[in-house]
């Protein structure tokens, strides 16, 4: 498949403004050198450490739900490679900014160098414990988080502006993606089963529980 391919067949359950966000990143900067043949088949790929880069179809969901606008405040959880956050850059421009966290350092690096080769200027990519939020650049409008939690991470939730959103899956072996909006307390909406590797953190799984999911 190749981009254009891509883009069409995300029509019909992407908004416009997300296939357009998504027209204007090159995935296969953010792929190991010899996936990038790859790039735009609507698959996950690995970018090592045990860590995948989305299927271009859930980064399309996951923003459509975001309604990401421009100028918003944004907090990622589960950087990996940059993609992404590449994404939803685009959506918040002008004015909005992503805070990246990954737990890998490794990737965190590898993340930084993809988006500056990309020419993205508004993501900072933060080495820290996701599950566990970013709460010196909170308040957020919108929180995305690429790895499955046991269940919703308190501190994420907090670090939510009033009005704000978050897109996240929950569970082990059945995971469902969930849409969190804060509004006079919370709302939790359950939007679809989906398959994503494991949040690790203290919030999240620990290490010794991996195998399980």
């Amino acid at each position: 498949m190749n981009k254009e391919q891509l883009l069409t067949s995300l029509e019909g359950f992407a908004h416009p403004s997300v296939i357009s966000a998504m027209s204007r990143v090159p995935r296969e900067m953010f792929l190991p050198d010899l996936l990038q043949s790859r790039a735009y088949d609507d698959t996950p790929l690995p970018i090592g450490r045990g860590q995948t880069i989305s299927a271009p179809h859930m980064v399309a969901i996951m923003c459509t739900i975001l309604d990401l606008q421009p100028g918003m405040n944004v907090l990622e959880v589960g950087g990996g490679s940059g993609y992404h956050a590449a994404v939803m850059a685009e959506l918040v421009r002008p004015g909005g900014h992503v805070y990246a966290v990954e737990r890998i350092a490794e990737l965190a690096e590898a993340a930084r160098s993809n988006l500056a080769r990309a020419g993205v200027e508004n993501v900072t990519v933060i080495h820290s414990d996701g599950s566990l939020g970013l709460p010196e650049h909170a308040p957020y409008d919108r929180i995305s988080v690429a790895a499955t939690a046991p269940s919703i991470p308190e501190p994420l939730k907090q670090q939510l502006k009033s009005g704000g959103k978050m897109v996240l899956p929950v569970g082990r072996d059945s995971q469902e993606l969930y849409l969190v909006t804060r509004k006079n307390g919370f709302s939790v909406e359950r939007k679809m089963g989906v398959i994503f590797v494991p949040l690790i953190g203290q919030e999240g799984f620990k290490e010794r529980e991996i195998e399980i999911i």
